[in-house]
């Protein structure tokens, strides 16, 4: 277990709020639209990377790979970010966040459980109330821009109403229906527009677009040299 503070933006007023995390799920093939779900599998499979054993699946990884840093190593240069809504069960209470479910592909390609614990996840500072979403959730939006090579572009988008409503998700992962507090789960991705690939910076989003707020984070990627 350990601390991440954040800020609990209610409409206005923002609240600091230290929560004690001592789990990280991270839910996969979470999509809605089972056509826009299977282009994703077919996607990594291109990459050698075999079908889920379930759809969606809860795959579990070390709390203490979240971060709110501005920057994280990966060993070699196989690794690439994934935004996602994140869930994180406090007292009773949900709060949504953003964070990158950043992956090293060349793991992901014999084992998405280990590759899932390869790289740190970076997650946005601010949090919102569930409570204060959950009458618009589909309008809300994911987007992340991926920096290669000097130009930043578009790299994914999508709005909330192409995956698994939230209480559906954390049925079917959790008993009882309810998320445990201190858990923060990783809700699930879109495919990357031009396919899947590194970059030297990842900046991602969640916005807002009837309350009219984004929470926003962005990491800079260095790169470890492979040693034998």
């Amino acid at each position: 277990m350990f601390d991440l503070t954040f800020t609990v933006d209610a409409q206005g007023t923002n609240t600091p709020l230290t929560l004690a995390i001592d789990q990280m799920v991270i839910a996969g093939w979470t999509g809605r639209d089972p056509v826009a779900r299977d282009k994703h599998i077919k996607e990594l499979q291109e990459m050698g990377i075999a079908p889920p054993a379930s759809t969606p699946i809860y795959y579990r990884a070390s709390a203490r790979r979240l971060t709110q840093e501005d920057s994280i190593e990966c060993t070699g240069g196989d690794s690439s970010g994934e935004v996602e809504f994140v869930l994180i069960g406090w007292q009773g209470r949900i709060f949504v966040g953003c964070g990158s479910d950043h992956t090293d592909r060349k793991v992901e390609a014999y084992s998405v459980t280990v590759s899932k614990q390869m790289c740190d996840k970076p997650i946005a500072s601010t949090l919102w109330e569930l409570e204060d979403v959950i009458g618009h959730w589909d309008k809300m939006i994911l987007r992340s821009y991926a920096t290669i090579k000097g130009e930043r572009m578009l790299y994914q988008e999508g709005t909330l109403d192409a995956m698994l409503p939230v209480a559906d998700l954390i049925a079917r992962g959790f008993p009882g229906g309810k998320l445990p507090d201190g858990c923060a789960m990783f809700g699930g991705t879109f495919a990357a527009k031009g396919g899947i690939r590194p970059a030297d910076r990842f900046d991602f989003e969640l916005e807002d677009p009837v309350l009219k707020r984004t929470i926003r984070h962005g990491y800079d990627v260095v790169t470890l040299p492979v040693r034998g």
